[in-house]
């Protein structure tokens, strides 16, 4: 009976797991177009910003092949404790570099992630830690908050696939990121779109690398294992 149980659970795991869909996939055609085209895809931009500032700044004398390392961030440093992949990168400039870190969300931050993300498109999504920080990523992804009284849940589980402002809603699943958003006419991070998303709700969000941010995006990373990356993403 208990082999049976378990043979449940798995079969309704992986049926939830097919139910899961990008934020491409609710996208005009004239977007998917955009994000698939290279040559049209303004992301692009960054990750070429992001291959010079690799190269001037050394890092490739390192880091020869970068290929799936995005796939496994956040990831949890042995002195640092939990990081994503912005904090990675300043980590090496200031440990392994001597240089100072990168504003969070400026220009050379953003554009260097994005040239790392972008060697593991593709590539499927590989965070399978668990423990408190996955479960307090969690607890804030179901957690209702601000003025109006909504969790991240109501709106990306329960109501995903309804129309908001004339956009569709994600499930949110990461996949993209960083990525060029038209409504910011920018590349930005997740972090970036994650404290969007609180003051749209009215509630007061964690600063950029703030712990509970880079937990939620564990949990939202972790939720989207076996997807696929793609960026730079392009989204509305």
């Amino acid at each position: 009976m208990r082999f049976a149980a378990l043979i449940v659970v798995f079969l309704a795991a992986a049926a939830a797991a097919d139910e899961r869909r990008s934020g491409y996939d609710y996208m005009r055609a004239e977007t998917r177009a955009m994000q698939d085209d290279e040559l049209a895809n303004p992301g692009m931009l960054a990750v070429m910003e992001g291959e010079g500032l690799w190269r001037r700044s050394g890092c490739a004398g390192c880091h020869q092949d970068m290929k799936g390392v995005a796939t496994r961030y956040p990831s949890f440093d042995p002195g640092k404790g939990l990081l994503n992949l912005e904090q990675r990168i300043n980590l090496c400039r200031t440990e392994r570099q001597q240089a100072p870190a990168l504003a969070y969300e400026s220009r050379e931050l953003v554009a260097l992630t994005a040239f790392v993300a972008s060697q593991s498109r593709g590539q499927p999504i590989q965070i399978f830690a668990h423990g408190e920080s996955l479960e307090r990523g969690k607890a804030t992804f179901y957690r209702r908050q601000g003025q109006v009284n909504l969790a991240c849940a109501s709106c990306h589980e329960h109501n995903a696939g309804k129309r908001l402002a004339g956009n569709a809603i994600p499930q949110a699943h990461p996949t993209g990121y960083p990525l060029y958003r038209l409504e910011w006419q920018a590349v930005g991070s997740l972090q970036r779109r994650l404290r969007n998303c609180l003051a749209g709700i009215r509630a007061e969000a964690p600063t950029y690398g703030a712990p509970e941010l880079v937990e939620l995006e564990f949990f939202l990373m972790w939720r989207a294992n076996g997807m696929r990356l793609e960026t730079p993403a392009v989204r509305p």
